[in-house]
């Protein structure tokens, strides 16, 4: 089968395709014959020998990628939620070595939902990392009637966090450039903020819950538009020093995330998409054998919603 595989961290230029045998399935793992594969921020930090390098630098060889959706081929003798057939989508061993940048993958039962089916594969595969961790964070930390602060709302993470929110009852603010405005209005946002002209801590205040997809000075500007007691919760955990200790002193409450695989959570996210509760944005597709113009893409910092490659 054909992997993009990572021959050294660094440059896209690293990313380089190659053929190895199709996976064989443990017990508790179905192969998924990939048809659309999520592209995030992770991956290209990791490419570049941040973020999760460090875990994955004694594998050989290195295939990047957690997002998937595809069609179940085989299963492990002690499988029980899916058969051969079945459409399934999922974060797949994330933090760990992932493999999704490949045409099968070998993927944790307890990892995987059935794809919903009036969803495409690549609609599914955009929600997958970024949907988790907005659905995760959401769901631990806030409360219906909350009034919530999301940055980068027409993002990945940002634009389902959104729309989730909204579903749970929340009044929502955003954060994106002018230009997504309607965007992020028409996924349920009460206020857009346009944070090239208007430094939100002029107009919030009073909030229950801030969720920072930005970090650095992101965090001290947003505990001032939190009420006592509130809480900020920050993605890219290297640009969220102490921010435990910053919220405290305001007597409030500041944590680092990382979102993690799980089967449940997707079910949860599968039934939203389903009923139409949340959508993806997909901003773009590109091929397999043009994976590095979708790093590139993600590396712009100016991606809209979701990148989604296509095996």
């Amino acid at each position: 089968m054909k992997v993009i595989i990572l021959k050294d961290f660094g440059d896209v230029e690293n990313l380089v395709k190659a053929e190895i045998p199709i996976p064989e399935a443990a017990e508790n793992e179905v192969i998924v014959q990939v048809k659309a594969i999520g592209i995030n921020p992770v991956d290209i930090k990791t490419r570049k020998g941040k973020s999760l390098a460090s875990s994955l630098k004694n594998f050989d060889p290195v295939i990047l990628g957690w997002d998937i959706s595809g069609t179940v081929t085989d299963t492990g003798k002690r499988v029980t939620s899916f058969r051969k057939g079945d459409d399934v989508f999922g974060m797949i061993n994330f933090p760990g070595h992932g493999k999704a940048y490949a045409e099968y993958v070998a993927a944790p039962e307890s990892h995987l939902a059935l794809k919903p089916e009036n969803i495409s594969h690549i609609e599914a595969a955009g929600a997958c990392l970024a949907a988790l961790t907005a659905w995760q964070v959401l769901k631990q930390h806030t409360n219906p009637g909350d009034r919530i602060l999301i940055h980068s709302a027409a993002g990945g993470v940002g634009h389902y966090a959104v729309q989730m929110a909204k579903h749970l009852g929340a009044w929502v603010s955003g954060t994106s450039s002018g230009k997504n405005r309607d965007f992020v209005l028409s996924l349920g946002a009460s206020e857009h903020i346009d944070y090239e002209n208007t430094r939100f801590e002029d107009v919030l205040k009073d909030l229950d819950f801030v969720l920072d997809t930005i970090g650095g000075d992101y965090i001290d500007r947003s505990l001032k538009v939190l009420k006592k007691g509130g809480k900020i919760v920050c993605i890219p955990t290297v640009f969220a020093d102490n921010i435990a200790e910053k919220a405290a002193e305001e007597g409030k409450t500041g944590l680092k995330f990382l979102v993690s695989s799980n089967g449940n959570d997707m079910n949860e996210i599968s039934y939203m998409l389903k009923g139409k509760f949340i959508k993806s944005f997909i901003s773009q597709t590109f091929s397999l054998d043009n994976i590095k113009d979708a790093h590139r893409k993600i590396e712009s910092g100016k991606t809209k919603g979701k990148v989604v490659v296509v095996p």
